[in-house]
């Protein structure tokens, strides 16, 4: 008994560099994703008369793909490309917009062992552009307008095209590479239009919200 147990010992002793090996190939490599999920989103900040906003949320929903280049044990750099629908409701009534943005997350991601998985939190910059989107007032559709200044000869909501802000995000990857995870955002970038000669307007939009979503490791 012992000298089998001796032998399975020593074999074991011999294989572990090799299994080693196989975890470090296998963890230590850049791999490549895609997601796909639901927003919940709103624009958030003060009107003309420095005055709160208060619109409601808008669903919407983003889908794209991204790449996590190992930068550490467990630590990833997880950039990404995303199309993503923003917006608001405003509130008391029917009327919405909806912003359509191609969006290039770049996120630094920790994925510690937790079962058969790994935990997933993360947090990190993001910048978008502004690609086409529609509003909803009094029952009457037309597509928005980027400017970066307030042109009151064109009858249609009007926005910056540029956006950028910061991610925070948590979730959990599989053992099979599917994930789910959580989302928050912050947009730190005025939104609106400056209008031009005014010296007093107080107006800042900003997009705020947060997400679901799903995910697929290659």
């Amino acid at each position: 008994m012992n000298r089998k147990f001796l032998v399975t010992a020593i074999v074991g002793l011999f294989s572990l560099p090799l299994f080693a090996q196989e975890m470090t190939v296998t963890t230590n490599r850049t791999t490549f994703g895609i997601r796909a999920g639901v927003n919940f989103q709103n624009i958030n900040g003060k009107d003309a008369n420095d005055d709160e906003l208060e619109n409601d949320i808008l669903t919407g929903f983003h889908a794209g793909v991204n790449a996590e280049i190992p930068v550490g044990t467990g630590s990833y750099l997880q950039p990404g490309l995303l199309y993503s629908q923003k917006g608001a409701k405003f509130q008391n009534s029917d009327n919405k917009v909806k912003l359509n943005y191609l969006e290039v997350p770049i996120n630094f991601v920790y994925k510690p062992i937790l079962g058969t998985g790994n935990m997933v939190l993360g947090f990190g910059p993001y910048v978008a552009f502004g690609i086409g989107g529609q509003s909803e007032i009094g029952g009457q559709e037309r597509d928005v307008e980027y400017t970066d200044t307030f042109d009151p000869t064109i009858p249609a909501l009007q926005f910056k095209r540029f956006d950028a802000g910061g991610n925070f995000l948590a979730g959990y990857e599989f053992a099979n590479k599917l994930s789910f995870q959580v989302n928050a955002q912050l947009g730190l970038v005025n939104i609106n239009p400056e209008i031009g000669g005014t010296t007093n307007d107080d107006t800042k939009w900003r997009n705020t919200g947060f997400g679901l979503s799903l995910g697929y490791r290659f």
